[in-house]
């Protein structure tokens, strides 16, 4: 047993017992339980798979084949020339990245065959950003960042440039710096599916002259090329299948002269009167939003839940033939009250945009006719113009009721994000998450979905969580406290409807770099289809703010049960090299 050392002044210092890595009592008993005489061969894990792990489909040689991984790390010791595991090796395996807590190696899972409407869609906004949406740059960077993460939809604001002879892409009215357009489709057609082979679709925010419009249809047409995908008629019924649009690019946009209906100038209101925060929302953390779903804002009056307004030039369009040839899914501008915005067309399917606010103000009384609105058209949902920090909002508002583009600041980490970045890691991380069916059709005597309602649990998930390691690895070892080993503590829980809604947490255990808590939590789901399991790893100080010590999120809907090693990540998303705790899930 070694020791660590940590200096408090010139004349003292601490000292502190460094233990090795030593199994929970529940893997002591289960290598027990499937091996003999302290041996585990290839047949016997495959068992132990099978009967505790619950992967009923194992075979025989993915049983060797995570026996001989195992075996390719633990070659120091006389045992490995052979095929088999002893205590050490079985706990290994455990911990490994072979046993991950989603399906693995991860994979397309749902049917992709459905009309896009049918998926909830990993989106952007103001892709182009780098920082906050006042003053940052703007950069082909964070576009490719998205992309490289799976993001599926990505949001460019096109102007005129200074002198009125090429295209910028700028937040408006503000002092961002812009980027040319040519090097953000360049970006696009580079990266667009390094991530996934499934469609990107490219929404484009309109404020040019027909000019620049036909100009902005010789660059996308000969940058994309035949990999842009041009629909044969102006109104489809029901959109295409992202099965149908694999490495195509997709433009969705408004008609112009819908954004340039009449000049309008900067202007603000009470919502946007607000400080600006870092690109780190209040902490390392981010805000807790347990309770968002309990308390919808109530607006005043109509105006404040516009976003700045812009001035723009006030032209008459003709709309170019080229430019419209370019748009494939038709943006409808918001007339009326909510019934007009959520009036279903049956001849033609269309993409609304909503502001989280105006969600808000819609759900309130129209939570139904949100979610059969669509059942067949697109909804995404976009930041309120107050979050100028690039902050973003709690996006099961917007899944809860069906909305498919929940569009963020993929530049602001914390909560929120981890939320989002949770969600897409289902379905092999391609960008696209098939919706529960109870969105896509009604139930019993036409009943449509409400989440608001309280319904009978369907599920109990329960969770062990056994132990945490590879903080020693990853981090200095003053990292978390300068004059001892960290104090840990497991905050778990379940982002989802209401109802299910919930954060338990672990004890704190001090001075301890491998700490084993052993303890069991339960979460009953009334609707597990749309539940996120939420982790986070916070290491408690008596002073200060917890510091941040790893986070992870899991869609619920694709869990494995049994005995799991779960990879925690950073604040961006980044996954640690070696950071990992040792769970266990089970359904009941």
């Amino acid at each position: 047993m070694s020791k660590q050392t940590y200096r408090v002044c010139w004349c003292f210092r601490r000292r502190f017992k460094v233990r090795e890595t030593e199994p929970p009592a529940d893997i002591k008993e289960l290598f027990r339980r499937y091996s003999e005489n302290d041996i585990m061969t290839a047949e016997q894990l495959q068992r132990f798979m099978v009967e505790v792990q619950g992967d009923d489909k194992v075979t025989k040689e993915e049983a060797e084949a995570a026996v001989d991984a195992t075996i390719k790390e633990l070659k120091h010791l006389p045992i490995f020339h052979r095929r088999l595991l002893n205590l050490e090796a079985f706990f290994r395996y455990l911990m490994s990245d072979y046993n991950p807590p989603l399906p693995f190696p991860p994979k397309v899972m749902h049917d992709m065959d459905a009309p896009l409407a049918h998926y909830f869609i990993y989106t952007g906004h103001n892709s182009y950003l780098t920082g906050n949406q006042i003053s940052s740059d703007c950069s082909v960077v964070p576009i490719i960042e998205s992309l490289k993460r799976g993001v599926r939809v990505i949001e460019l604001d096109m102007w005129p440039n200074s002198t009125k002879d090429d295209i910028d892409i700028v937040h408006g009215g503000t002092l961002t710096t812009p980027v040319k357009l040519n090097k953000c489709l360049e970006a696009i057609k580079t990266h667009a599916f390094v991530a996934s082979e499934y469609p990107v679709i490219l929404t484009l925010e309109d404020h040019l002259t027909p000019d620049l419009q036909a100009k902005v249809a010789k660059m996308v047409t000969e940058t994309f090329g035949d990999v842009l995908y041009c629909s044969e008629s102006e109104a489809m019924i029901d959109f295409p299948s992202p099965e149908s649009l694999k490495n195509r690019i997709v433009v969705s946009t408004k008609p112009p002269k819908e954004y340039l209906d009449s000049a309008k100038s900067m202007k603000g209101n009470d919502e946007d009167s607000v400080k600006m925060k870092s690109a780190s929302e209040d902490d390392a953390w981010g805000v807790e939003f347990s309770d968002i779903l309990e308390k919808p804002m109530h607006l005043d009056e109509d105006h404040k839940d516009e976003e700045f307004h812009y001035e723009e030039e006030s032209v008459k369009h003709n709309l170019e033939p080229e430019y419209k040839q370019l748009i494939a899914i038709q943006a409808k501008k918001l007339k009326g009250g909510v019934k007009d915005w959520l009036h279903d067309d049956p001849t033609a399917a269309k993409r609304i945009s909503l502001r989280e606010t105006r969600l808000d103000k819609a759900i309130e009384n129209h939570a139904t006719d949100v979610i059969k609105f669509t059942q067949r058209n697109l909804l995404r949902v976009f930041p309120k113009g107050s979050r100028v920090d690039s902050s973003n909002y709690n996006p099961l508002i917007g899944w809860t009721h069906g909305a498919q583009m929940v569009a963020f600041n993929m530049q602001t980490h914390g909560r929120s994000l981890w939320l989002m970045q949770g969600m897409f890691r289902a379905n092999g991380g391609c960008g696209y998450v098939k919706k529960p069916d109870f969105f896509l059709k009604n139930g019993p005597e036409d009943k449509i979905f409400d989440p608001k309602n309280t319904l009978p649990v369907k599920k109990t998930l329960k969770v062990k969580i056994y132990m945490g390691d590879g903080w020693h690895l990853d981090f200095k070892e003053t990292h978390f406290d300068i004059y001892s080993p960290p104090d840990f503590y497991v905050k778990v829980g379940i982002a989802g409807v209401q109802a299910d809604s919930v954060m338990k947490k672990t004890k704190i255990l001090q001075d301890d770099w491998t700490p084993k808590w052993e303890e069991d939590f339960e979460f009953p789901l009334t609707v597990p289809e749309l539940a996120l399991l939420r982790v986070e790893v916070h290491e408690y100080d008596m002073t200060e703010k917890d510091d941040f010590g790893g986070q992870t999120c899991l869609p619920v809907f694709e869990l494995r049960s049994g005995i799991r090693a779960v990879p925690l990540h950073d604040q961006k998303g980044d996954k640690y090299k070696s950071v990992k705790l040792l769970m266990r899930f089970e359904f009941v």
